[in-house]
């Protein structure tokens, strides 16, 4: 249904876009293959393939040089600009402000602002796909220690724990979290040794919210979930399931307003629902054949109510703490 969902939004964006390609640029705190920004990375990527934009980016670039770069590529000629300003808000929106023909898109933990028309929000609103991904982890744990770690505790990254905790709980009412952050969006041996704790205090399945978690559970044989990308090509043995992102309906729907000339400020966090094709759990794989009947079941039937609106996951955006 995801899948469906996906490519009925990328063909109607693609029948209202004009022949000619809008100049496009990324800018991103971190390297692209680090995993959120890996998936804005692919949709632009494939926006490009279909001839829908010509892209640029730069990665790495840090919060004090944000602005600076946000400027360069407005001057550049750039029509839209896509990027994340956890980091730098205040001084993005001026930014934006000086350059009212440029649709700017970015990931942010707060909202849109009418005053400003041509910057829009966006965020990973994953929490669908996060709550299944809970309710396999639920039914794979064998100590009821579950070991999650994350990068910083803001909106994104909370409400996609909370709603982990949640499917897991109503799976295993009994079971037990561990939580910790390291400081970090792309920092693997420190979320590799903070997850090497968590096993040492009794957790026998870990949330990989970031990478470096993985290969922890690997190394000590224990299980994983993943989360924004499937990793389980990496980790045959270990990811068990992964919530994934897709960044393409956010995009597309941006590129088709900028063709229309209809941009203005909005929150996208809605294209990341799953029903609107934004987020779907990954397929298990390997692991196809050992995940409790039972929870496969209750997976196939919230999946279905959420997807009906029946089901509604909570999103809770505040600091998770551990059990």
């Amino acid at each position: 249904m995801a899948t469906t969902a996906v490519t009925s939004l990328m063909l109607g964006a693609g029948r209202a876009m004009a022949a000619e390609p809008i100049k496009m640029a990324g800018i991103y705190t971190v390297p692209v293959e680090q995993q959120w920004v890996g998936r804005i990375h692919e949709a632009a990527l494939a926006a490009q393939d279909r001839g829908h934009v010509e892209y640029s980016y730069s990665e790495n670039v840090s919060n004090t040089d944000y602005a600076r770069v946000m400027r360069e590529y407005a001057e550049a000629g750039n029509t839209l600009i896509v990027g994340e300003v956890f980091g730098a808000e205040q001084e993005a929106r001026e930014v934006a402000a000086e350059y009212p023909d440029v649709a700017f898109l970015m990931g942010s933990s707060f909202k849109e602002d009418a005053a400003l028309p041509n910057f829009s929000v966006f965020d990973n609103y994953i929490q669908d796909a996060a709550y299944l991904s809970g309710i396999i982890a639920g039914a794979m744990t064998e100590t009821g220690n579950i070991g999650m770690v994350g990068g910083f505790p803001i909106p994104e990254v909370n409400r996609l724990m909370h709603a982990f905790m949640a499917g897991a709980l109503e799976m295993n009412p009994d079971i037990a979290f561990q939580v910790s952050f390291i400081g970090s969006w792309f920092d693997p041996p420190k979320a590799k040794e903070t997850a090497f704790a968590m096993i040492e205090n009794g957790a026998d399945v870990l949330y990989a919210e970031r990478f470096g978690v993985s290969d922890a559970a690997q190394e000590q044989g224990v299980l994983a979930i993943g989360n924004v990308i499937d990793t389980q090509s990496d980790y045959p043995e270990t990811v068990v399931a992964s919530a994934i992102w897709h960044f393409e309906p956010t995009l597309n729907k941006a590129i088709a307003e900028v063709q229309a000339g209809t941009f203005t400020a909005a929150d996208y966090g809605i294209y990341s629902f799953l029903n609107q094709g934004g987020t779907s759990l990954a397929p298990l794989g390997t692991f196809e054949g050992k995940v409790p009947g039972a929870a496969l079941q209750l997976v196939a039937q919230r999946e279905a109510e959420i997807m009906s609106g029946d089901f509604v996951v909570t999103i809770n955006d505040e600091e998770p703490s551990s059990s």
